[in-house]
């Protein structure tokens, strides 16, 4: 293991440890002893395999998620503690659910990680596309995602006005691609997607239908097509930050197939 590779993991643990109400309570629940946990935290040792895997099981996080860039692992776990998910981890039923999942998919070993330009027509922003950053990623069997939307500000140049974080489960059954998250800003809103893999050329697309429905009538339900665009390999980093935004359906920067396919957005359904 290079040296690099010690420092990531031993930051990106203290990080993870951060949002727990303390380390010995950490340990207990992982398994591993106080001592030699704190040597992990300094990076004065390195974990055995065994035991980077139960530290990787209990943050809901794949193992190689746990050496990557700090700065991409606190852009990808931020808001992701939001206790849905937590309640779905520790759930029998869902965990019975993933389990078939799993299963299904393991059929079909596709290779769909890596980080999107997520494309839709908004649901605020009536008339616009807001293009989204989305990163998928493995735990362990299965995989995971988020995505982040960001308003910018209509009066104030270079500011936002919203900006909104979903976390969940990607299940690659049947030819298709299911999403299934929960946004962990506002912490009020469910939204699913089931969308189709396409390969143009050398280029990756998927295509399909997102719906979404928040706990408040503040953002109305809405269902739209969805594209994804495949931008490369990787969890998501700061510099990606600033394609996150609202684009009109004429933004050259919008790719042609992703463009014909949303068509115009008159099919956007919406409940007033």
């Amino acid at each position: 293991m290079r040296p690099d590779g010690v420092e990531r993991f031993s930051a990106n643990l203290r990080f993870l440890c951060e949002r727990h109400s303390s380390i010995t309570a950490v340990c207990q629940r992982i398994g591993l002893n106080r001592q030699q946990f704190n040597k992990y935290l300094s990076g004065v040792h390195l974990p055995s395999p065994g035991n980077i895997r139960l530290i990787s099981q209990f943050f809901g996080l794949g193992t190689a998620v746990l050496f990557a860039d700090p700065d991409e692992v606190r852009m990808l776990v931020d808001g992701n503690y939001f206790p849905v998910l937590e309640r779905l981890r520790g759930s029998r039923q869902f965990d019975a659910f993933m389990n078939a999942a799993v299963l299904g998919a393991k059929r079909e070993t596709p290779d769909i990680a890596g980080v999107y330009d997520r494309y839709q027509y908004s649901s605020i922003y009536k008339g616009s596309i807001i293009r989204s950053l989305l990163c998928i990623y493995r735990n362990e069997n299965l995989y995971q995602h988020c995505y982040l939307e960001r308003f910018p500000s209509a009066e104030a140049r270079g500011k936002t006005d919203y900006i909104f974080k979903y976390h969940g489960f990607t299940v690659p059954l049947a030819g298709r691609i299911f999403f299934f998250d929960f946004e962990s800003v506002q912490k009020n809103e469910l939204t699913t997607s089931i969308l189709m893999p396409v390969q143009r050329s050398k280029t990756k697309f998927m295509f399909g239908i997102a719906s979404g429905i928040a706990a408040t009538m503040l953002r109305e339900p809405y269902a739209t097509r969805t594209a994804l665009h495949y931008r490369r390999a990787g969890l998501i980093g700061r510099a990606d930050m600033a394609i996150a935004t609202t684009l009109q359906p004429d933004d050259p920067s919008i790719p042609r197939d992703v463009l014909h396919y949303l068509g115009d957005g008159s099919d956007m359904l919406r409940v007033s």
